[in-house]
This record gives structure tokens, C-alpha cells and sequence, in this order.
């Protein structure tokens, strides 16, 4: 008799690594380093002092694992209350259908060019897969794109179902390749700004072999998502998700069934001219914006050009009818979202309410009574606090570690490593350990805080460029954010999708192992030969 396996629930996996978190704080010593804080980029960050390490007594974990997870959500809270503000701003626009307008219509535009030879050749989806995919990746490379990709799945995953491939696709699409380009990042101030700031290297110095790495990593996640993109769509069944995804197609094809065009109304007239008064009093009160990339800083005329671009496509989307108005705030909500991280340092709290007063312009363009958006807005809240609570959850995972006061002689113990050892032996270990380290802190700013002040000497040591040690940190914190459990991200992101994380991480383990060894053997390169800024 076969005895077929039941993948335990998220929240299950977590729980169990909490635990098993507990009973080590009752083996492992107690230790912590000292810490000054040092102003990096403008910003005062805490960091570790070298040598500082002491022991101190442990505090072995017990009912702290309830505990746990109240301190997790406090941790956590902005992300969570993120997913949550996304989650019922999405269900308002998903009320409209105009999402689902928008594909069908794109989808059959882009079936028009398939008579065309080229495009015959090379595959309509081909081609949208690989542009969608270079545009997040370049996200990620330049400001350092994350939290956000959490919004982005509710769009990419129906639009992976209705080409015919299934939601794993629509999350390499957008939130895969985020990450690919945050580890492979040319500009990201979140990693290399803060990395380099701490090592005392000019800002986004090395910028030429950055880019090298990040188009081949690029490249390399676009072939991989084609191959497993074809490989499902010949047959949807070997899809690990074919089963769950059918809450997708469904919804797909109830979108399908309530279809129609909606005329604009008065409404969507008082929406348009509402957002144009306040895009011309942003184009009057900002003239200019200044945006930062790479230490260079430009001063742009922003909303001068985004007013009349609204003005003029609003106009003749909402002459068209209601949906195509929708989508045309959709475009102006991730127009906006760009602008502000780049010019007005936008976190999850801006883009949150962004997206928040995009749900409620959707639903009154529409023509949605106030009362019926709340009620919309709080459905889409419930349909999503499985993800948000679980990121919540997972927070507690590193409280564990922190209040056991074993954290810092973890890091420490593995810092040893590195000692007697040869100058490509320590760029292993030490690009190891940063991967390693994401399990227990997934924050790309607070692992460099932490490591980079040791890691940067102890490569003076051993005569190794310190550019090699940021670039070895890079890779490390950007491959396995995409796998660990305490990534509140990722957890999102399939929680959005609806992917179970034991299936993700059976689905995802062998392409991480190898994106670890090519991002090895790119850091032997500037160890050999000598490059700019290395």
C-alpha cells in the first residue's frame, strides 16, 4: 500500500523551526559583540565592532515561543499591514474587472503579431516573458526593488494563467527577477550603497563588473523561466501547482463570464479631473525632482511631464469606457511608485497608501458606492491574511535567536572560519556565510551593518580587495532571500500566489544551488584578474 506524504502547512514549518530554534538556545553559549553607530550614506547605522566579542550567559527559551510570535508581528508589522492594504486595494480594482480586461485585450493584441514572422520565430510570449522580466530585474539592480513585488504578483500570476502557464510562472516574473537583480545589483542602495559606505569604498565604485554580473544572472533566470514556461504550457499537468492553481482559472473564467464594457460615468469624469487637479498642484508645489542613482544626483521636471501625460491619456481612456480609465490609474500608480522611492525615499507605508487610494479611485471610477469599496476592501483583507500572518509568524523565528543572546556567537563562530585559510578558501567561506546568514537575517541593510565591518578587515588581512568582499556579501544576501522562511517577501509573495512554501522551496532549492555556484565562480574573476574599482 502506497502511503502518499501531506506537505505540512505553512504555519506548521515555521512553528517547528521556532522550536528547534528554542532548544538551541539552551546548547549554544551566549555571546554578543559591541557596537558603535558610524553615520553610512547620511544614515546612522549600528555596527559591529572588530574583536569585540565577549561572552555572556545565555537565556534559554521556553513559552517564549508563544511570545514569539506577538514580538514577530511587532517586527513585522509594516509588512504585514502592507500586504494587507494591498490585498483589499486589489480586491476593490478586481471588482471592476478591469484587470482582467486589460490581459484578455493585451493577450489578443498580442496574438496579432504572431503574423508576422519575427515574432512567429521567436513567440509572442517568449517576448513578453523576457521584457517583463528585464524591466523588474532592472528594478532590482538599480533601487533595490522588494516589498513592492508583493503588489505586482496579483497582476502577473492571472496573467501567467490566462497564457496558458501557471502561477509559479507569474511569480518568476516579476518577484523572481526583482531578486535576481537585487543580487546582481549595479546601483542598490540598500546593499552595495551601505556595503561600500562601511567598507570606506566610493559609492557604487566596481559599477562595470556589476553590470556583467547582473546581465548574466539576468539572463540566465529569463532562460530558465522560458524553458520551464514552454515545458508547462505543452503540458499543463507537470505543473507541481496544477491542482491549486485551479482557484485561478476559475476565477479566470467567472472574469470571463461577467466580461462586459462599462461605459464611463459621471463618476469616472469627477475621478480623471480630481487626480489631474492634484497631479497639477504636485507639477506647481515639486517643479523639480531629484532623483539619486549610482551617487549621481539629477534634477528632473517629474510631474511637469507625468500632468499632461495623465491629462492627455486619461482623456481618451475615459472617453473609451470605465475599464481602460481603470487601467490608465493603474499605470499612474506604478509610475508614482517609481517616482517616489527614487525621488522622495517611498517605503512600504507610502506605497501602501498609494496603492490604497489607487483601490478607491478604481471603485468610484466604476462607479462603486463608498460603503460597498469598504466591504470590498475588507474581503480583500481577509482573503490575504493567511500570507500576512504567516510573515508575521516567521518573524518570530529570529526573536528566538535574539532574546536567547546566541545570534552573535553564531555569527561569530562562523566568522572563524575563515581564519588560515587561502585567499580563494576565505572568498568561499565568507560569500557562504552571507548565504547562510539570510536564514537568520534576511534584511540586506542589517546583515551588512552587522558583517561588513568584520568582513572588510579581515580581507585586509588576507589580502583580498575589499570591493571582492561587497560583491561576495551581494550575492550571498540576494540568492537566498528567495528561499528562506524568515523572508517576509518571499512569504508574501506566495502567499499572495497562493504557492505553499514546501513546494516552492522542493520547486526553487536546485535553481538557488546553482545561482550559489555561478555566483562563485563570478567572484573568482576580479580574484585572478584585475578589473575597475576591484
Amino acid at each position: 500500500m502506497k502511503i502518499k506524504l501531506k506537505i505540512p502547512h505553512t504555519f506548521t514549518i515555521v512553528f517547528v523551526i521556532i522550536i528547534v530554534c528554542a532548544v538551541m538556545t539552551w546548547f549554544i553559549p551566549g555571546g554578543v559583540f559591541d557596537r558603535q553607530t558610524v553615520s553610512v550614506n547620511g544614515v546612522e547605522r549600528s555596527v559591529v565592532m572588530a574583536d569585540s566579542f565577549h561572552k555572556i550567559d545565555n537565556e534559554p527559551q521556553t513559552w517564549q515561543i508563544f511570545t514569539a510570535f506577538f514580538k514577530g508581528f511587532e517586527r513585522t508589522a509594516k509588512i504585514v499591514a502592507f500586504i494587507l492594504m494591498i490585498g483589499g486595494a486589489f480586491w476593490i480594482m478586481n471588482e471592476t474587472n478591469a484587470i482582467h480586461a486589460g490581459i484578455t485585450s493585451f493577450l489578443k493584441s498580442a496574438q496579432r503579431l504572431q503574423n508576422y514572422s519575427f515574432f512567429q520565430k521567436v513567440g509572442t510570449h517568449n517576448l513578453i516573458i523576457t521584457l517583463i522580466m528585464l524591466l523588474f530585474s532592472l528594478f532590482g539592480a538599480v533601487f533595490g526593488m522588494s516589498e513592492e513585488t508583493i503588489a505586482f504578483i496579483v497582476i502577473f500570476v492571472p496573467l501567467a494563467i490566462s497564457m496558458g502557464y501557471d502561477s509559479v510562472v507569474g511569480v518568476l516574473m516579476c518577484y523572481v527577477a526583482a531578486h535576481v537583480g537585487f543580487a546582481g545589483a549595479m546601483l542598490n542602495p540598500f546593499t552595495i550603497g551601505i556595503a561600500q559606505g562601511l567598507s570606506g569604498l566610493a559609492p557604487f565604485s566596481g559599477l562595470e563588473y556589476r553590470f556583467v554580473c547582473w546581465l548574466i544572472l539576468t539572463v540566465l533566470i529569463i532562460v530558465f523561466t522560458l524553458f520551464y514556461a514552454n515545458r508547462i504550457k505543452r503540458k499543463p499537468q507537470r505543473s507541481f501547482m496544477y491542482q491549486l492553481d485551479e482557484y485561478w482559472r476559475n476565477k479566470s473564467r467567472k472574469q470571463d463570464e461577467a466580461q462586459q464594457q462599462h461605459d464611463s460615468t459621471l463618476m469616472t469624469w469627477l475621478v480623471y479631473g480630481l487626480i489631474g487637479i492634484v497631479l497639477g498642484f504636485c507639477a506647481f508645489r515639486f517643479p523639480y525632482t531629484q532623483i539619486s542613482i549610482g551617487g549621481q544626483t539629477y534634477r528632473l521636471l517629474l510631474f511637469p511631464i507625468l500632468t499632461p501625460f495623465y491629462l492627455l491619456l486619461g482623456l481618451f481612456t475615459v472617453r473609451k469606457s470605465a475599464h481602460k480609465f481603470i487601467l490608465t490609474l493603474l499605470l499612474l500608480t506604478v509610475i508614482m511608485l517609481v517616482v517616489g522611492v527614487l525621488g522622495y525615499q517611498w517605503y512600504v507605508m507610502e506605497i501602501a497608501g498609494l496603492f490604497l487610494a489607487m483601490g478607491i479611485a478604481s471603485g468610484l471610477a466604476f462607479g462603486l458606492r463608498f460603503d460597498r469599496i469598504i466591504r470590498l476592501f475588507l474581503e480583500g483583507c481577509k482573503d490575504i491574511m493567511t500570507a500576512a500572518l504567516v510573515v508575521g509568524m516567521a518573524g518570530g523565528i529570529i526573536i528566538i535567536l535574539e532574546d536567547g543572546k546566541i545570534i552573535d556567537t553564531v555569527l561569530f563562530a562562523i566568522s572563524q572560519a575563515m581564519t588560515n585559510s587561502g585567499k580563494t578558501t576565505s572568498v568561499g567561506v565568507m560569500y557562504l556565510i552571507q548565504n547562510a546568514l539570510n536564514i537568520i537575517i534576511p534584511s540586506g541593510s542589517a546583515k551588512a551593518a552587522l558583517t561588513i565591518p568584520m568582513m572588510a578587515e579581515f580581507s585586509d588581512i588576507i589580502g583580498v580587495s575589499r570591493q571582492l568582499t561587497v560583491l561576495a556579501f551581494q550575492f550571498g544576501d540576494g540568492f537566498t532571500n528567495m528561499l528562506t522562511p524568515t523572508s517576509g517577501v518571499l512569504i508574501g509573495c506566495l502567499g499572495v500566489a497562493r504557492i505553499p512554501y514546501v513546494k516552492w522551496l522542493k520547486f526553487f532549492l536546485p535553481v538557488i544551488i546553482a545561482m550559489i555556484i555561478i555566483g562563485f565562480l563570478l567572484l573568482l574573476v576580479p580574484l585572478y584578474f584585475t578589473l575597475p574599482g576591484f
